[in-house]
């Protein structure tokens, strides 16, 4: 009966043991503030709107309006790093308003309004 005791305790203890031993943790950004993926999406819906520009998809109030989500999208960026760390909630935040500002630049290219292309004359 002894033995049973001493073998059960003994497995429980190496078993919480190896359970402790073989928890992850979260990875941790070597800058809490850096938003690499923000940055190239930001990059990407600019060039998106230059090309609506130049191919005529966008009229010059669209393009204004589109420039001013772009704007709104960069200082909650530098909001967020204001405090010296962007959090999750925060990232979910910029994550969300960039799709949203995505959908808008697929909406307004694809809409029928169009403008002259950009190095056009109209002659």
């Amino acid at each position: 009966m002894k033995i049973q005791v001493l073998i059960a305790s003994l497995a429980l203890t190496t078993g919480a043991t190896a359970f402790a031993q073989t928890t992850t943790t979260a990875p941790v950004l070597k800058d809490p503030t850096s938003t690499p993926n923000l940055d190239k999406r930001e990059a990407n819906q600019q060039k998106r709107i230059d090309q609506g520009v130049a191919s005529g998809q966008l009229t010059a109030k669209e393009t204004n309006r589109l420039d001013k989500r772009e704007a709104k999208l960069a200082a909650d960026e530098a909001a967020a790093k204001s405090d010296g760390k962007v959090t999750l909630a925060e990232r979910r935040k910029l994550q969300r308003e960039g799709n949203q500002d995505s959908k808008a630049i697929h909406k307004q290219k694809h809409n029928k309004q169009t403008a002259a292309p950009a190095g056009a004359t109209g002659k």
